[in-house]
Formats: C-alpha cells, sequence, structure tokens
C-alpha cells in the first residue's frame, strides 16, 4: 500500500461540482493499494498516518502527530499512485490491485483510522473526483508499506 501524506490547513472532494467532504487542519491522505497487499497493510498504512509526527510543538519541532494536534484526515483512494512510469511515456497501472480486491483494503485502512479516534472522512471510491488542498508547510511524506521507499 501506497500513501501520500500531506499536512494541510484545510482540504476538500467534490464530485461533480458538488462538496461531498472537508476538512480543516490535518491531513489529506492520497491511498494507492497494491495488488498483494493485505489486511496488515491497511493496518500499517493506516497507524503511520495517525502517528506520524509531522506537526510543530511548542519549540517549532515536527513532534506531533494528526491525534496529538486533534486533526482530521480526508483520505482519497488513488490507484494511479501505483503508476510506473519507468518506461516510455505512458504510465503502466499493472501494478494497482484491482478495485474488487482494493476497495475492502481501502475501508480497512479508513475504519483503522477511526479506531484510534481520529476523525477521517474520505472521497468516493472510483468516482472522478476533485481534491482541493492548502498544503501546510509545505509538509508531504511518501510511505509504501512495502519499504519501497
Amino acid at each position: 500500500m501506497r500513501i501520500v501524506v500531506q499536512r494541510v490547513t484545510r482540504a476538500s472532494v467534490s464530485i461533480g461540482g458538488e462538496m461531498v467532504s472537508s476538512i480543516g487542519r490535518g491531513l489529506m491522505v492520497l491511498i494507492g493499494v497494491e495488488a498483494g497487499d493485505t489486511e496488515q497493510d491497511a493496518v500499517n498504512a493506516a497507524d503511520k498516518m495517525v502517528g506520524l509526527r509531522i506537526f510543530e510543538d511548542e519549540a517549532g519541532k515536527l513532534n506531533r502527530s494528526v491525534q496529538d494536534v486533534g486533526g482530521e484526515i480526508l483520505a482519497v483512494s488513488q490507484f494511479t499512485l501505483l503508476g510506473d512510469a519507468r518506461h516510455g511515456k505512458r504510465p503502466s497501472f499493472i501494478a494497482a490491485a484491482r478495485p474488487e480486491d482494493a476497495d475492502p483494503l481501502y475501508e480497512r485502512c479508513v475504519a483503522r483510522v477511526r479506531e484510534s479516534g481520529v476523525v477521517c472522512k474520505t472521497g468516493v471510491f472510483r468516482t472522478d473526483m476533485q481534491v482541493e488542498l492548502v498544503n501546510d508547510g509545505p509538509v508531504t511524506i511518501l510511505y509504501d508499506t512495502g519499504r519501497l521507499f
């Protein structure tokens, strides 16, 4: 599972011009489910986003998590995170899990975040979404449960 975590002052998802989810201070997280990912990958990704210390403490150090600061998470499924553009000009998405496999793992990841007590809002799986955000810092972290980076 691959995630892109962005610290935001606000973020939202709209579909067809209608806003379906929005958050204030917190994390905008794009989630890509890879073929072969397991429930443990979903749990690990959720635990990482909840515990990642990328908010400043009183000394200005990145030492607090979204949970510590009472922030929210907006989680959006994005299979294109698994795109491989190393060869040619058109990315290959063969590494991405099929939708029937990806959706339950995406939902498990969201459920795990919610179990931690952090408010987690979502986009709509397999829908063309417009995502808006204000990246705070900017702070952007990449994480892959397969430890590719």
